[in-house]
């Protein structure tokens, strides 16, 4: 029997859950008609009450129908004390047996040598930065994205290492970079949670966005999110590689998903 074990129930261990049974499901178009997709089990286990915690609690919880529809096994309140080499070991003393054990449970930053000439770092090793994202010990070097541990004022935790908190915190770093040259005072770095996706693979997608025509979080499920999950990536694509590589990239996906396999072989 085939098992597999995805661990933590954030948005890329439910992903990966989904998407290892959009996987599952097109090996028959490698020869392998045989397989039987009942095979697959999946299991997540979340330490927390509850998947996504960075979501409202209804997506959480469309989310996690959709996982078990597929057949995901969802634990939540489930702590991992000891990961062995066929093993998951729970704090409640269960074990859950696993061919295949993945671990995606949070950011810490990479090791740098000599401690990074004695920069001051957060217990997950990220550099600790002011709100103008200098780093607490040398007003010359500034911190960005999943190395930067920035609390901003009137906030208990730390600014979110997600895409789109890199990509405010690059602006705010280069503004305040220009502003370095220029003699002139720097500013705050301010964050804006524009909402978050999570893509079920071909499934579904559930998510929040800020919606100020409704005058808060906007809650969003199904096509309608997998549409919006699709035109962020696409302005990704154009904000990177501007208008004309960036549409090319795009068209250049729609011919490959049609002549390519499914699946990357290798």
């Amino acid at each position: 029997m085939l098992i597999s074990r995805s661990l933590a129930g954030g948005a890329t261990g439910v992903e990966l859950a989904a998407e290892l049974f959009n996987a599952a499901g097109a090996l028959r178009h490698y020869g392998l008609e045989v397989f039987d997709e009942q095979r697959l089990r999946v299991t997540l286990i979340e330490a927390g009450p509850r998947i996504l915690p960075a979501l409202p609690e209804r997506l959480a919880e469309a989310a996690q129908r959709e996982l078990e529809a597929l057949g995901v096994t969802v634990l939540t309140n489930m702590p991992v004390t000891e990961v062995t080499a066929d093993a998951m070991l729970l704090k409640s003393g269960e074990r859950i047996p696993a061919d295949l054990r993945v671990w995606a449970a949070g950011v810490k930053a990479a090791p740098l040598a000599n401690d990074a000439d004695g920069l001051a770092r957060a217990p997950s090793g990220q550099f600790i930065v002011r709100p103008t994202l200098q780093t607490e010990t040398d007003d010359r070097i500034f911190a960005i994205g999943d190395c930067a541990w920035c609390v901003l004022p009137g906030e208990t935790r730390p600014v979110p290492p997600r895409a789109q908190s890199a990509h405010q915190m690059a602006s705010a770093a280069y503004r305040n970079l220009v502003a370095i040259e220029a003699g002139r005072p720097l500013h705050s770095f301010v964050y804006h949670d524009h909402g978050s996706l999570v893509s079920l693979s071909r499934f579904s997608t559930v998510g929040s966005l800020m919606g100020n025509l409704v005058g808060g979080r906007m809650a969003i499920e199904g096509r309608l999110a997998r549409f919006v999950y699709t035109s962020l990536y696409r302005m990704h694509l154009i904000a990177i590689h501007g208008w004309i590589k960036g549409w090319a990239l795009i068209l250049l996906g729609r011919v490959n998903a049609i002549i390519r396999p499914r699946l990357k072989l290798h």
